[in-house]
């Protein structure tokens, strides 16, 4: 897919001016959290949610746990933020170890409690390293949960994309294929897994479109917090990391506020090079600490709105 005239000219300006001055800050961002353990980490993550709220985000979203592990706590979560503030909220979702009723009773007491919005994702196996196995009464996987929650309600859906492809593909194609089953299952919009080059974006998105895909996809930024959980999480997903980058963050293990400075610059450098090429939703992964997108958005040209 050719960058138009709008989108070469948004890319000179980003090329030419120093550092990110000069963007306007016409972007929308969205932000993940994932479910608290205990009280304090809940305290964290409604900070986190307080801090972000400001800048006007489209929706947070808040994760599920592997096998439904965190399905309470996921739930009291995403209720708390549903009551209690003016951000829509996302409720992950997905198929593992439960039946469709299971799944559909969860479904109709989020929409009880106002949550519109669902993040329908088939789920990672409860251990590591096994195969999925669909549940013998459940949703078979993501395109099937969507076609569910369609018959439910009216949500707005977001479904996931993988750029470097999903650990169970075969190939590229066949991840395509599995992506556009779930869109026209009724999903609104696809949130990339994590990834650190641009280009690799902009080939999913040029390959994708190629395959008949013209709904919405929202690339899925991971801000670095420790350098080794990102290379666990990278080995599970799939996500190349580049040489470049293991060697910015060598020699920073005993120093957090420098490769927190790192960080930023790293993932906002990632920010702006997509924005060159005409992207203008970002969905961000907090892992529950705020600062560090909120550095970003800030950079991007966000600035914190009117609360009403």
């Amino acid at each position: 897919m050719s960058p138009t005239l709008e989108q070469m000219r948004a890319a000179q300006t980003a090329l030419e001016a120093p550092l990110f001055a000069g963007l306007p800050g016409d972007v929308e961002v969205s932000f993940e959290f994932f479910p608290p353990k205990n009280e304090s980490m809940a305290e964290s993550l409604w900070q986190s949610v307080q801090t972000l709220a400001p800048l006007g985000p489209r929706f947070v979203s808040v994760t599920y746990g592997a096998g439904g592990t965190t399905r309470q706590r996921t739930h009291d979560a995403v209720i708390r933020i549903e009551r209690d503030t003016d951000i829509p909220v996302a409720a992950h979702l997905t198929c593992i170890e439960a039946s469709r009723e299971e799944v559909d009773a969860i479904a109709r007491d989020y929409w009880a409690h106002g949550v519109r919005h669902i993040v329908a994702l088939r789920g990672d196996p409860p251990q590591a390293g096994t195969r999925y196995t669909p549940h013998a009464d459940g949703y078979a996987n993501a395109a099937e949960l969507v076609a569910g929650l369609k018959a439910i309600a009216a949500f707005d859906i977001s479904v996931a994309a993988y750029p470097e492809t999903h650990p169970d593909s075969p190939d590229l194609a066949a991840d395509l294929d599995n992506l556009k089953r779930k869109l026209d299952a009724g999903a609104n919009r696809a949130i990339t897994q994590f990834f650190f080059e641009p280009d690799c974006f902009f080939r999913f998105r040029d390959a994708a479109a190629g395959a008949g895909i013209d709904a919405e996809i929202v690339p899925g930024i991971m801000p670095v917090l420790s350098f080794a959980s990102v290379e666990r999480m990278s080995g599970l997903c799939g996500t190349a990391i580049p040489a470049w980058m293991a060697d910015l963050f060598t020699g920073l293990d005993e120093r957090p506020a420098a490769r927190q400075l790192v960080s930023a610059t790293i993932a906002a450098e990632l920010c702006r090079k997509l924005y060159a090429g005409g992207v203008r939703q970002f969905h961000f992964y907090t892992l529950n600490r705020a600062e560090l997108s909120y550095a970003i958005c800030h950079m991007l040209g966000l600035r914190p709105k009117e609360m009403p």
